[in-house]
């Protein structure tokens, strides 16, 4: 009775893991103080270009942030072609001031950057990111981090 119940159990716990990502990495802000100019950068390797992917960017701040939003300016090079540039808004307070995402007093939420993307070759891909405030030095950011899993849609 007891190898039953743990040969169910062991079934179980393999079959409700989830699927693991591509690609996940966080960086450390330097001093917890973005500086104006530094850029972080996410490097990984694409092969299957058949199935669509989910990018996510994990913003990591705490109390210290004086703002609501993160505006991020955000390249992609690819492995074929010319670089692509975007720019990012990411809510991360309410309008009274109350933080999104979970945590106490560190918090983390995710951005979703690029849902269902289908990446058009195979190769290194490179996704950097500085951040777009009018701050010489920002404040309260402690990490930031980008996820690359195929979509589960």
């Amino acid at each position: 009775m007891l190898k039953k119940f743990f040969v169910i159990l062991s079934c179980s716990l393999f079959f409700s893991c989830e699927q693991t990502a591509l690609y996940e990495q966080y960086q450390a802000i330097d001093n917890i103080t973005w500086e104006k100019n530094k850029e972080y950068y996410f490097t990984f390797q694409i092969e299957d270009t058949s199935v669509p992917y989910d990018l996510t960017l994990e913003i990591r701040n705490n109390n210290l942030y004086p703002y609501q939003n993160l505006w991020l300016f955000c390249n992609e090079e690819r492995p074929i072609g010319p670089l692509q540039r975007d720019t990012i808004e990411c809510l991360l307070a309410d309008e009274f001031g109350k933080w999104y995402g979970k945590g106490i007093s560190l918090y983390q939420m995710s951005f979703p950057i690029r849902k269902q993307y289908r990446f058009p070759h195979s190769g290194q891909y490179t996704f950097s990111f500085r951040q777009g405030m009018r701050n010489d030095l920002l404040k309260g950011i402690q990490e930031i981090g980008f996820r690359v899993e195929k979509s589960k849609e």
